[in-house]
């Protein structure tokens, strides 16, 4: 599946917000991907594992903490 910039961005700080965890741009393209390949009908009922490659402090100078300063 293919996973844009903008949404791995949004959904980094979407992780980051409701789950406390802060997850880097790579990982939430996978996510994202996992995502779309487990909503194929199928993989209904399946368990997916998705690796997770990146925290956030790999991404401080990207476009993943603009507009967060203080």
């Amino acid at each position: 599946a293919k996973v844009s910039n903008e949404h791995s961005v949004a959904n980094a700080r979407l992780v980051a917000r409701l789950e406390g965890v802060p997850v880097g741009i790579s990982s939430c393209a996978a996510l994202q991907a996992a995502i779309v390949v487990g909503s194929r009908p199928e993989n209904k009922g399946k368990n997916l594992v998705v690796v997770i490659p990146s925290f956030a402090e790999r991404y401080l100078s990207t476009i993943l903490f603009e507009g967060l300063g203080s």
